[in-house]
């Protein structure tokens, strides 16, 4: 009997999404998990809106991206999927006991303590820019992140990787300090050793093919009456 081929990895990710955007996208930190431990994936492009009807929602209950479909695995949220990853092949897990649990530490905690006010400043400053209560807002905002970056500088101090070899965590630490744009950037710059640190994940060979991916695949067309300051 001829041996049928295992359908591919499939994940989801947007067609198109604003300049302001592209880099930070969800699909971008699967990606990159993928390309370290060397598993082949495909990727279904939704045309922006698409994410919200029923089809899509069966896959994702909230509507946004990504997806993973690994034959009878189908996931969302980002940090399940690169977990899910890190123990579908090597390359993600650090060496020793409690391997895994250590790297699920990491993983919560860059998407539970550091991220959320990195959002926050994303919502006064882009999404809700037009409230009353954006700028005055901003400056306790920009406390709460660098009261974040000072504690996650002060954990890795000398620290190559949180973990003493990369994984998983560092992938999704390092993929939450990326959000350090525009105005916030000079907040990591008050912290070299966490400025390096980002720079060490950005060299990796891994990420700049899932980078390279990822910025290619905006080749949509934005929402009816969309226009890019």
């Amino acid at each position: 009997m001829p041996e049928v081929a295992s359908a591919p990895i499939t994940i989801t990710a947007y067609d198109w999404v604003p300049g302001f955007a592209r880099g930070l996208v969800r699909d971008l930190r699967v990606r990159w998990a993928l390309e370290e431990v060397g598993l082949d994936y495909r990727v279904e492009y939704l045309p922006q809106g698409t994410q919200k009807e029923p089809a899509h929602r069966q896959r994702q209950p909230f509507g946004q991206v990504p997806t993973f479909e690994d034959g009878e695995v189908k996931l969302f949220e980002s940090g399940a999927i690169v977990l899910h990853i890190a123990d579908r092949a090597p390359g993600l897990l650090p060496a020793g006991p409690n391997a895994r649990a250590r790297t699920a530490e990491w993983v919560f905690a860059a998407l539970n303590t550091v991220e959320p006010p990195l959002s926050d400043w994303a919502i006064a400053t882009l999404f809700e820019a037009d409230q009353p209560w954006s700028e005055p807002r901003q400056p306790a905002i920009r406390e709460r992140i660098d009261e974040r970056l000072g504690e996650l500088s002060r954990r890795l101090g000398d620290n190559e990787w949180l973990e003493g070899e990369f994984c998983a965590g560092d992938l999704m630490m390092i993929a939450v300090l990326q959000m350090l744009r525009g105005e916030i950037a000079d907040l990591l710059n008050r912290y070299p050793n966490l400025a390096e640190y980002r720079k060490r994940g950005e060299a990796r060979p891994a990420y700049a093919r899932a980078l390279a991916a990822h910025l290619a695949g905006f080749t949509g067309d934005p929402p009816e009456g969309w226009t890019e300051d």
